[in-house]
């Protein structure tokens, strides 16, 4: 019987061990997403900075950050033409606004798979 004790014993300090290590791993990926989470608004703080300071300073721009605002400019000219070459999608009437549909069982009317109020199929 000391041996199935042990054994036990064994396994407990295992399980031990395995959720103090999850419980660790668990901390450091909050901890990482935090990091990240302060490093996105810092990104936000210092891209709202550029974008006022292009604004603000237009025709005053110096040497050293002009060829940059030269890349961001070409690359807003790139984006409007590719938004111009965009096909234009034709939509019917019918297609804009989905067919209700009458539920066979309660009879709610509804443009979903399902009906809100009882829950079954609304079919095709």
């Amino acid at each position: 019987m000391d041996f199935f004790k042990d054994i036990g014993k064994k396994a407990q300090a295992v399980a031990s061990v395995a959720a103090d290590k999850a419980k660790d791993a668990a901390e450091l990926a909050k901890i990482n997403m935090s990091i990240a989470g302060e490093q996105r608004e810092i990104d936000k703080s210092y891209r709202a900075i550029g974008e006022w300071y292009v604004s603000e300073f237009s025709g005053e721009i110096p040497p050293a950050v002009k060829d940059l605002v030269d890349a961001v400019d070409a690359a807003k000219a790139k984006i409007a033409e590719l938004e111009a070459s965009k096909p234009v999608k034709e939509e019917t009437a019918e297609a804009a606004q989905p067919a209700s549909k009458t539920c066979p069982i309660c009879g709610a009317t509804s443009d979903s798979k399902f009906c809100p109020q009882c829950g079954a199929p609304m079919g095709e």
